[in-house]
Parts: structure tokens; C-alpha cells; sequence
């Protein structure tokens, strides 16, 4: 069970409260999430599109705005390659259409996940110069393509890099870190050492998107204001869709591309919102992570990421709808596919001494390759350790790794490189080739030099605010929404009531997977909680802790004894037009004997 931590960061909530009109429970949550000035609170209360960071900050992008306008003006072939998850596909979109408004004479290449590999290969770049093709222009990936890069210019192509992975670096004898960015004529990565960009944390989508606010700039002057519009919609979409922290100006692009995803004017986009059944309702950070964010993602792990792509691209609302059927039937077998191999990583991790290893190097040898980093996820959850899934290719093994807090994925493979033959990522995620022989190496590796402790791997839930629902009112409820977009970095607010006595309740579902109760706090008043999470455990736990009979009576005739601690989150229900608080609870333990 997780560790409760409630955090205890100082501020005078009353004053800030009564400074920006919001509730003091608002200021304390604003404090916990590192936000502190006076400037900064109001940024993130009502920030908008004009406290975006320049794009003119970013390295080397004026200089490859410049070569971009040149290469229009002359008439020449441009040719983006990008990537097959939600950002490759975003950012292709992005740099496609922004060109194209430009004058671009411009095509693309997105790779198949399993024949090509992630980023460009050489393959890429002879069929690319045979064609006739004068400049590539990547997006999501080429900061670790020197080897490509210094080919295509042997053939006197013009390379611009767009991408936001780390770049390759070796750590000196003295332990600084001497970075080797590739060969192109431009590179725009903000996580380059000299780069000056004051957030590092945007997604390749967004790069690509600053690139063309500056392309634009340059070619369309005033009439570019439509064109970034439209195009925000998808910088937005990767940005959750990458998973990328939802601070900074990634939250101002999120909250002002959320809308514009719900009013694109992009078929595309429509048809992706009405097969989901999310036209014309408030999207949040949610949809995009966890229903329409699969499905382009789907097709680029069991298809072809083209046909996103396509979907985006086309004119003819029938196919638009017709392609968005497809994905999303492309990610209900994904589901079935990941569910399978997860259950399988779970039995080999059980069964065997991996169990025991601080950073969990699972070969699956059968799994579809596109689906690792997905199991490598669903195990880093349950198990709450560094993860990589490997599985068999064409060309060797490949495989994703999804990391926790405490363990940097990238520096920690950066150590043991001689022995794969591609890799890349970051903090958080990262993708490796290797030969089969090597698999054992990499995980004795790993393990032996992780630098990890037990208390690394201990799941915290930090509380924001201990407080009893008795002070939950629906207008506290309404200005929770001040802190949206929820997500990565910028999670929802988690509150604790001790001593919650549980008065009754129901089971609902069609599986019986939802609990409904009448709780009181110790304040006296009732109110509604359901339950979301694992029915099972919540079940054992009430019989383990309170007895068989009491478990009966809460759900026959009404019970009293049972008191827990309980995290929640305040919501409010609307039924037949009338409104009432809800509470969703999280997480729980017993409660002290009263």
C-alpha cells in the first residue's frame, strides 16, 4: 500500500486567497505545486497565449526559418520525416501544413515502426536523394542521427533537425558531459547545453510548431494569426498525447488547445471526436490521453502511422470518418493485445528471480515490439520499478523502458552503450536495439549499477490538504477548475478526511467494478462516495480489517463501524438538472478506533 505524505509547504494561503479571489484551499494547493510569486500564481491562474515563451529563443531557429524560406523561394523539394506515435504524427502534420501555407513545395515520410525502425535510416536518405529531394526536415527525432545526417550531406542534401530527446552526450574524466549534436545545417532541440530556451520541456510538436510561428513570421506577416490557430490543436494533442508535464507554457498550450481541438476545423480531427462520441462536450486533458491519443497511436504500433496522418489530411469528411473508424478499432485489439502481454510479463516477473531486481528487464520474445513500452508502463504501475520490455525483431531485439522518479532511464543507459546498436530517450522512457546476447549483460548492468534505494520504491501519494468534506461546497468544487489541465506535473489536487464511517452501500456495474456509499465525517454530515478502483482488494481489505459480519451488514442493512482514512476528490453530480456533491475516493486504510 502507498505512503501518504501530506505536504507541508508554508505560505500565508488567507492573504493569497483573498489577493487573486480564490479560495485559501486553491492558494495551499498553487504553493504545493512549486508556484510562489506573485507573478507566477497569476501566469497560472489566467495565463494566455501572449506569456508563451518567444520561439525566436530557441537555437538555431532563425537560422533554419531562413534556409526554409530560401528553399521555398528557389522552388525546392522539401521532405519531413517523422515519427509514428502521437508526436510524429502531430508534428508532421504541423511542419506539412505550416509549409505548405508557406509555399513549400513539401512531402513526407513517416517510418514503419517495425520494418524501419524509429528515425531516419539510411534506406531514407538514398531513396529521399534519388528522388530528388534537396532538404529533410525531421520532427520528433534526428538528434541522434549524426551517422544519417553526415551521409545525407555527402550528397550535398540540406538537413534541418527539429526534435526534443536528449542529445548524445559522453561524460568527461572530470564529469562534465561533452553533448555531439549532429552534423545539420540547423538543430532545434531546447535540451541542447547552449541552447537558451527557458523551458526544456516541450514536445517535439511544439518545436515544430515554434519553427512555423517563425517560418511564418518571415513569409505571411499578419495573415499567419488563422494558420497558428489551427495548428495549436495539435501541439496541444501531443503535448498530452507525449505525456510531456503540464507546467510551464505546456499548461497554456493544453488549456487553449483543448479548445481548439472541441472547434478544429480539421476533418480529421472531427471524426476522431464523433467516433469517439466526444463531439460538442468539454474535453479535458483526459480524452486526449486516454481515448483519442491511443488511437493515433494504435495505427502506428499495429498498422501504419500514414493513415493518421491521412486522416488529418484529407478533404473528404466520408473517409475522415471512415479512417477514424479504423483507428479506433486498430486500439480496441491494441487493448486486447496489451492486456495478454502484461499478464504474461506479470507470470515470467513471479515465477522467476527477477522479482528481485531493483530495475525489471522482462523479455517477452513473442510480443508484438510495438507494444512494450505500453506492458512496460502497466508494470512500472504495479510494481513501482524502473522497466524495460524487450522483444524480438527482424533486426535483433527491441525494446521500451518507462522509468520511475528517482531513476534517470537515458544517463543510466548512456553508461552501458557499447552495448546496443541504437538507442534514445530521456528521463522517463526510452527505446533500445541490441543483439540478443546482450540482454543478460544489459540487465546485470542495470541492476548492479542503479544507484537505487528501498525508499526509492516506495509509492508516495502526496496529500495537497487534509480536510474534512464537510467543507467541500460546490463552489470550492467550481474553482478546482482554475487549476485544469490536469496531468502529468499538474495533477489533481488530492485531499484526506480521517475517520470516515461508512454507512451504507451498494455495488453497481455491469461487473460489479463500482462501489457506492453513504459515508459520514466527523463533522456529522453524510454524503455520496463511489469507488472506481480495484473492487477485489477494497473488498479483502474490509473483511480483513473489520470482520465478515460488519462487511454483510455495509451492504445489507447498513453497518456504522467501519472507519477508514480515506484521499478524495470532490465532484459534482447533475441528475434530472439538480446538482449534488460527489466524492470519488482513491485510496484508503483503516481508520482509528473511536
Amino acid at each position: 500500500m502507498a505512503k501518504w505524505v501530506v505536504s507541508a509547504k508554508k505560505a500565508e494561503f488567507d492573504k493569497i486567497g483573498e489577493k487573486f479571489h480564490i479560495d485559501p484551499v486553491i492558494a495551499r494547493i498553487i504553493r504545493n505545486r512549486d508556484i510562489e510569486d506573485d507573478v507566477r500564481i497569476e501566469r497560472f491562474l489566467h495565463g494566455t497565449l501572449e506569456n508563451l515563451h518567444s520561439p525566436y529563443l530557441l537555437k538555431d531557429v532563425e537560422k533554419a526559418a531562413a534556409i526554409l524560406q530560401q528553399k521555398i523561394e528557389q522552388g525546392k523539394t522539401i521532405r519531413v520525416i517523422g515519427d509514428y506515435d502521437i508526436d510524429g504524427i502531430c508534428s508532421t502534420y504541423i511542419l506539412l501544413t505550416g509549409l505548405k501555407a508557406c509555399g513549400a513545395n513539401v512531402d513526407f515520410v513517416i517510418p514503419h515502426r517495425i520494418h524501419d525502425g524509429y528515425g531516419m535510416n539510411e534506406h531514407m536518405i538514398a531513396e529521399a536523394h534519388e528522388a530528388g529531394i534537396d532538404t529533410i526536415l525531421t520532427c520528433d527525432n534526428g538528434i541522434a542521427a549524426a551517422e544519417q545526417i553526415a551521409y545525407a550531406k555527402s550528397l550535398d542534401m540540406t538537413v534541418v533537425v527539429t526534435d526534443h530527446h536528449e542529445v548524445p552526450y559522453e561524460v568527461r574524466e572530470d564529469g562534465t558531459r561533452q553533448e555531439y549534436p549532429p552534423p545539420a545545417d540547423a538543430v532545434i532541440d531546447p535540451k541542447q547545453a547552449q541552447c537558451g530556451y527557458p523551458f526544456e520541456g516541450i514536445c517535439g510538436a511544439v518545436v515544430a510548431y515554434k519553427l512555423i510561428q517563425v517560418l511564418a513570421d518571415r513569409v505571411l506577416g499578419e495573415k499567419k494569426c488563422d494558420l497558428l490557430q489551427e495548428l495549436l490543436a495539435f501541439a496541444a494533442f501531443a503535448t498530452v498525447g507525449d505525456v510531456m508535464e503540464l507546467v510551464d507554457e505546456n499548461r497554456i498550450i493544453v488549456k487553449y488547445g483543448l479548445r481548439q481541438i472541441a472547434k478544429s476545423s480539421n476533418d480529421g480531427m472531427q471524426a476522431l471526436l464523433t467516433v469517439n462520441r466526444l463531439q460538442d462536450k468539454p474535453l479535458s486533458a483526459y480524452h486526449v490521453g486516454f481515448v483519442l491519443g491511443p488511437c493515433l497511436n494504435a495505427t502506428g504500433r499495429l498498422d501504419t502511422a500514414r493513415r493518421a496522418l491521412q486522416m488529418f489530411l484529407t478533404n473528404d469528411k466520408a473517409e475522415a470518418v471512415t479512417i477514424a473508424g479504423e483507428l479506433r478499432e486498430l486500439n480496441d485489439s491494441r487493448k486486447d493485445m496489451t492486456l495478454q502481454g502484461t499478464k504474461q510479463a506479470i507470470s515470467l516477473i513471479e515465477e522467476s528471480s527477477l522479482r528481485d531486481d531493483k530495475v525489471l528487464v522482462v523479455y517477452l520474445p513473442d510480443c508484438h515490439e510495438s507494444l512494450a513500452g505500453i506492458i512496460a508502463g502497466r508494470i512500472r504501475e504495479r510494481y513501482h520499478k524502473p522497466v524495460f520490455v524487450l522483444t524480438r525483431s527482424e533486426e535483433g531485439i527491441k525494446g521500451s523502458g518507462r522509468s520511475i522518479e528517482a531513476y534517470h532511464m537515458y544517463d543510466k543507459m548512456s553508461e552501458c552503450k557499447e552495448l546496443y546498436t541504437k538507442y534514445g530517450g530521456h528521463k522517463m522512457a526510452a527505446g533500445v536495439s541490441m543483439p540478443e546476447d546482450n540482454v543478460e549483460v544489459f540487465r546485470d548492468y542495470l541492476n548492479e549499477h542503479c544507484g537505487l534505494s528501498a525508499e526509492d520504491f516506495e509509492e508516495k501519494i502526496y496529500i495537497d490538504v487534509p480536510m474534512p468534506m464537510s467543507y467541500v461546497t460546490t463552489d470550492l468544487v467550481r474553482q478546482l477548475s482554475v487549476l485544469e489541465p490536469f496531468g502529468n506535473g499538474n495533477p489533481k489536487p488530492v485531499f484526506a478526511q480521517r475517520n470516515l464511517c461508512l454507512i451504507r452501500g451498494r455495488i453497481l456495474g455491469k461487473n460489479s467494478n463500482v462501489g457506492k456509499y453513504t459515508v459520514e465525517d466527523d463533522c456529522g454530515r453524510q454524503f455520496e462516495m463511489m469507488y472506481f478502483g480495484n473492487m477485489e482488494m477494497w473488498h479483502a481489505f474490509l473483511v480483513d480489517e473489520f470482520g465478515q459480519e460488519e462487511y454483510d451488514r455495509l451492504y445489507r442493512s447498513g453497518g456504522g463501524n467501519i472507519r477508514i482514512h480515506a484521499i478524495y476528490y470532490p465532484e459534482v453530480d447533475i441528475y434530472g438538472g439538480r446538482e449534488r456533491l460527489q466524492m470519488i475516493m482513491q485510496d484508503y486504510c483503516k481508520g482509528d478506533i473511536v
